[in-house]
């Protein structure tokens, strides 16, 4: 199956059409190796949809648990989504090493949440859609490697092979309704081998949510 150009403005009309997914809210994960260009895609489809809220998982793990945050995520964002209400989440520093910040994320209709482990199976029953930037991890690590600058050597040295094992364990590509490509006109998309999965259900104030591993 071929990529085809999508402009993002159509793609975000068809993100707002979904029936929501935690609570009111259509929460949107966005994953792919690090450097694929989520954060850019985000940012970008975040505008589209008229300044649509971006959780960016970056600041809920740290150097002690890259991929150890599915708690925090579920305490303090999830929850409260599911009951229409703001989260607050600590944001971590990389830089100082420390959680020094607090955002909040309003249950607006639609909202994106990027990073490697967007689409983990944690995740997933909270999300109306998954999206996977098609991109291979070797070509995906040396972008960031290039783009974070030899003060991010060591960090990089640790990250590979901790992304390596959390997809080996964990894949979220299988899951991803929606492959995202770059191209010189933007983006261009496929369908991906989530689609034929069922529907989501919304997870709301009425039930418990799915326990989080």
């Amino acid at each position: 199956m071929s990529y085809h150009h999508v402009p993002l403005d159509r793609y975000a009309d068809r993100l707002r059409r979904l029936p929501p997914s935690c609570g009111p809210v259509r929460l949107v994960g966005i994953d792919g190796h690090a450097g694929s260009g989520k954060s850019t895609f985000a940012t970008r489809l975040a505008g589209a949809l008229g300044g649509a809220p971006v959780l960016r998982l970056d600041d809920l793990a740290s150097h002690d648990a890259l991929f150890g945050w599915t708690d925090r995520l579920r305490t303090q964002v999830l929850a409260p989504l599911s009951r229409g209400r703001s989260a607050r989440y600590a944001t971590y520093d990389w830089n100082a090493r420390r959680y020094d910040a607090e955002r909040q994320l309003p249950p607006a209709d639609v909202v994106l949440v990027e990073g490697v482990g967007a689409g983990r199976r944690a995740v997933r029953p909270y999300l109306a859609r998954l999206v996977w930037m098609e991109m291979a991890g070797e070509v995906s690590w040396a972008r960031g490697r290039a783009r974070d600058g030899e003060a991010q050597r060591e960090f990089w040295d640790g990250w590979i092979p901790a992304e390596r094992a959390h997809f080996a364990d964990d894949p979220s590509r299988p899951f991803a309704e929606d492959l995202v490509r770059e191209c010189p006109e933007g983006y261009a998309m496929r369908v991906g081998p989530g689609e034929a999965r069922p529907t989501p259900r919304s997870v709301t104030d009425r039930e418990e949510p799915p326990a989080v591993r």
